[in-house]
């Protein structure tokens, strides 16, 4: 930008007409429908409403978890929601989630439909319903709890911080992608010291918390997200790597990341799935 002055916060903010990055124009500083749109329902017993970024992929693997597992009740329709078009604003979506936020999850084997939002929330709420991937022994359920709450409060600063500034935004600012650079580099290293002692981020066994975990900082040392690797110098936390490697190798992972997926290879982009023959 050819202007440098400093920018003087008014009195009361009202929002711009223009900037913001990537996503400007399905920002805005309102909650509630925008128009009329219906969710679709398929016969599975449960129906997820989502779109392949790290956080609905921590949904899709955890299903497809699940079923590996041998939980029938785990069947389930996905179904595309296009945060870019604004899809999350249809009255439907906001039924679902008054955040209009992917992922969204309707429970319809319940007497009545359950609705759950929030990543972290669905995942819990289908560990405990199948029994499957949080411990129930107290001390190792507090750690797995830990670390899956150490992520929904640390991943924003990652994206909504470091990618947007880095990536997204509509210019290059020095100030605050070195303000988030630090802060990932830092996570990152939270995680390389935890892993270099244990095989999973909670302890031995894989759990809910690699399941929320790994599409943001697994895909980050992996290399596939921001295209920001070399800048982050992620080859570096060694431990991290061995983990996010082996937690890519799982096939529910390798399944679940092609659910809702409307970019990248297209062998790898299933935007709906309602069978499991579906991702084969």
């Amino acid at each position: 930008m050819s202007d440098t002055t400093p920018y003087v916060p008014p009195k009361v903010w009202t929002m711009p007409d223009t900037g913001g990055g990537a996503f400007a124009n399905i920002n805005r500083p309102v909650a509630g429908a925008t128009h009329e749109a219906p969710l679709p329902v398929g016969e599975h017993p449960l129906q997820l409403y989502s779109l392949a970024t790290p956080n609905g992929q921590k949904v899709s693997i955890m299903l497809e978890e699940l079923l590996a597992l041998g939980h029938a009740g785990a069947e389930y329709d996905a179904w595309l929601i296009r945060i870019n078009e604004g899809n999350q604003f249809g009255s439907g979506f906001v039924e679902v989630n008054p955040n209009s936020k992917i992922p969204a999850l309707v429970d319809r084997s319940t007497p009545t439909p359950t609705r759950v939002f929030e990543s972290g929330a669905i995942l819990v709420y289908l560990a405990e319903k199948f029994g499957a991937l949080l411990p129930t022994e107290p001390s190792a359920r507090a750690e797995t709890m830990s670390w899956l709450f150490w992520q929904m409060g640390s991943a924003p600063f990652v994206g909504g911080g470091f990618g947007h500034f880095y990536a997204y935004a509509p210019e290059k600012l020095e100030y605050p992608i070195n303000r988030y650079a630090m802060e990932t580099k830092r996570q990152l290293d939270v995680l390389d010291r935890q892993l270099a002692t244990h095989r999973y981020v909670a302890g031995d066994d894989y759990s809910i918390a690699d399941i929320a975990i790994w599409p943001w900082y697994g895909g980050l040392v992996l290399g596939q997200l921001y295209g920001a690797a070399e800048f982050l110098d992620v080859g570096k936390y060694a431990h991290l790597q061995r983990w996010a490697r082996e937690v890519a190798s799982r096939r529910a992972v390798i399944r679940g990341r092609k659910v809702n997926r409307v970019m990248g290879d297209p062998a790898g982009q299933v935007p709906e799935r309602h069978q499991a023959s579906d991702l084969d």
